[in-house]
This record gives structure tokens, sequence and C-alpha cells, in this order.
């Protein structure tokens, strides 16, 4: 009995294996030593490789990971941007609040229609303004919701949309104020394109390029969906996930938003033009305000998104930070532009009943001669404003 002849240094007297190699686990394949080619050692297949035989590991297709025992590969799980996600929540509250306002003050400007406060805003290019705010709220739930073509195709018509309506409008009202003033140093006659209808062919226009553009993109690329399998593709395969997108590259994306941004720059150089203007003769101050506003915001956007490029949130930072960029751009506009006036509606409407007009010449001359203006301190805010709108709109009729 060799058993009782051996000693044993432990408590375990269980024979050793007589092998140079035990079998290799689930996930590991042999390598053969060097010049021993009945022994091997155990080597596991890392990242994204299986086991493909006893002696060879290989990797999985790009949109597939190991299996857990790294016998196989099995598909990578895609995930969205989710309605429940804290980054879709916070812009989503931002633009039903959003929306919730912007409503109630085109309500109350229907409503009141026909009043000096409306009247003097410029009721055509107000709706208009107020319709881009709408759709730079609304475009949020296009941005969140799943992808699929037909959200793909709107967020495309949209995206730039709403900014386009409401930097054309702004713009086609600042160019407006800059021809009144400069033609008021000049000559007592009214500039030329000056009444509403002038004003929305102007604003419309501008408003077509974007649609046209759109129309091409249409055209050159159809719009579809895409598995993004790079953004979240981690060291640790189980962790990597694929991102449903839609197909908009970040070039897209400045292509789209490009134009109503030369809009935006643009409508800044006429309000920094028209800065010198009596506050009482038109809106110019408070478009310089809304515009030099909303500069800084856009300014801040870019490199928060450009430098989440390589982030692997990508998808939550930059879809959080553009719609709120956009609710936040919308929320200047509809704050500065509009508020003050449905607070005098509201709640002075003693301020809003009309007023005696005078002649185009007299409101002009008024109005070029700043001095006095600001000396005469003591007349209701907007008054002159008031009377020159309607004037304009007395005389284009």
């Amino acid at each position: 009995n060799y058993m009782g002849l051996m000693q044993w240094r432990a408590s375990d007297r269980s024979l050793p294996a007589s092998v140079c190699s035990v079998p290799c686990r689930m996930g590991e394949r042999k390598k053969i030593v060097k010049g021993v080619p009945c022994c091997w050692h155990c080597e596991r297949c890392e990242g994204y490789h299986f086991q493909a035989s006893e002696f060879s590991c290989e990797l999985c297709p790009y949109e597939q990971r190991p299996d857990a025992n790294r016998t196989g590969c099995q598909d990578i799980p895609i995930i969205k941007l989710e309605w429940h996600s804290p980054w879709a929540v916070i812009p989503v509250f931002i633009s039903m609040l959003g929306i919730v306002a912007t409503t109630f003050v085109i309500v109350t400007f229907v409503r009141h229609n026909d009043t000096p406060i409306v009247r003097a805003s410029g009721r055509e290019m107000s709706y208009v303004l107020l319709t881009g705010i709408f759709l730079c709220y609304a475009i949020t739930f296009l941005m969140i919701a799943a992808p699929d073509v037909g959200v793909c195709s709107f967020r495309r018509i949209f995206l730039g949309l709403g900014m386009c309506f409401s930097y054309a409008a702004l713009l086609t009202k600042t160019n407006r104020i800059h021809r009144i003033f400069e033609q008021g140093k000049k000559s007592v006659t009214a500039p030329r394109f000056i009444s509403p209808a002038s004003q929305l062919v102007i604003t419309f226009s501008l408003i077509s390029v974007q649609l046209l553009g759109v129309f091409v993109w249409f055209v050159v690329d159809p719009p579809h969906t895409f598995v993004d399998y790079g953004e979240q593709r981690t060291q640790d395969p189980a962790a990597a996930r694929g991102v449903l997108k839609c197909d908009i590259s970040d070039l897209s994306l400045i292509c789209s938003l490009g134009y109503s941004i030369l809009l935006m720059v643009t409508c800044t150089v006429y309000a920094i033009k028209t800065r010198g203007v009596p506050e009482t003769f038109n809106e110019a101050k408070p478009i310089g305000f809304t515009m030099y506003t909303t500069c800084i915001i856009w300014l801040a956007f870019i490199p928060i998104f450009f430098g989440t490029a390589q982030s692997a949130e990508r998808m939550y930072i930059q879809t959080t930070t553009l719609t709120i960029s956009l609710s936040l751009s919308a929320s200047v506009s509809l704050g500065m532009l509009y508020m003050p006036k449905v607070y005098v509606i509201i709640f002075h409407p003693e301020q809003n009943v009309p007023k005696r007009k005078r002649s185009f010449k007299a409101i002009v001359t008024a109005a070029t001669m700043s001095g006095k203006l600001q000396k005469g301190g003591d007349r209701p805010n907007g008054e002159v404003k008031t009377e020159l709108c309607e004037s304009m709109e007395t005389n284009s009729e």
C-alpha cells in the first residue's frame, strides 16, 4: 500500500495530478508551451474576444459582445434617451413652462388685438415671433422622443425653424427701426417697405431660405436612424451599449442652426446700430438686450456641446444642452419683449387706451430730437412708440 508509505505535509492526502497542465476553463484558450508540445498555459480571452476554439480567441462582431462565459457573442443592448431620465425631465419641464407662458401671451394678444399696445408692437410680426418662440420650446419633445424615420424627419424640419422664425422676425423689426430712424434724420417721408404686408413678405422670404435648405437636405440624405456602437463602447464589454440615434451629424446640426445663428448675429448688429435711438421711439433697446443675452447663451452652448464629443454620456449632455439653450433663447425673447406688454395689458389697462394720433412728420421729428425726448421724462413710456407704429400702419394702409 503505497499510500500508507507516503508522508504528507498537510491533512489533504489527495494525490497530485501527474500532468504538466490542467484543463482550461470556459473562456480560456490553450497556449502551447514552447518546446513542450504536450503542455500549455491557459490564457483568458480578454476584451471583446470570445473562445472560438480550444486554441484560439476571436473578436466579436462590432455590434456584439462576449457572453458571460466568453464562449460566444451576444447583441449589445440598445439604449435611447428615456422620458424619465433626469437628462430629459429638466428640459421637458422648462419647455412645458415655456409653452404655457407663450400660449398665455398669444391668447392675451388675440383678446386685445386692437388695443394700442398690441398694435404698437406690430401685430403681424409679433405673431410670427411668438410662433417661433413656441417652436423653440416644442422641439424639446422631438429631441427626446424615440428616434424613428418620422421623428427624425420632424427634427430636421423644426430644429432650426423655431429660431429662424424668431430671428427673421426680429431682424425684420430691427431693420425697419433702423431705416425709419435713419430716414427721419434726412427726410420726413416714410421709408419704403415698412407696412405690415411688406414686413411679412421680408420675414417669410428669410424663412424660406431655411426651408429650402431642409428640402435639399432631405433630397441629398433622406432621414433614417442608426445605432452608434462607438459612443458607449467601454473597456468592460458588460457595460457596452449601442445608442439609437437619428442620422444627424454634428456638421449637419451646425448647418441646420447656422442660418438661424447668422440671422441672430445680423439682428444683433442692427440692435447695436439702433442702440442710440430714444427709448420711447421703438423697441430697439429691448430687442438689443434680448440679442445680447441670446448671444451669450449660444457662446456658452458651443464649448459644452462640442467639448463632450468624446464623452460616454455624449448623447445625454448634447441633447440636454441643445434643448435647454433653445428654451432659454425663447424665454429671453418672451420675457424681455412680451411680458412687460402683457403686464400693462392685464394690470394697467388705463395705459392701454387710444391716444390722439399725430402725423408721421411730427412723430419722426420728435423722435430724432433725442435730447428733448430724454428731458421729457414725464411722458408715459411707450406713448411715442405707440403713435409712431399706429401712424406707420395708417400711412401704409
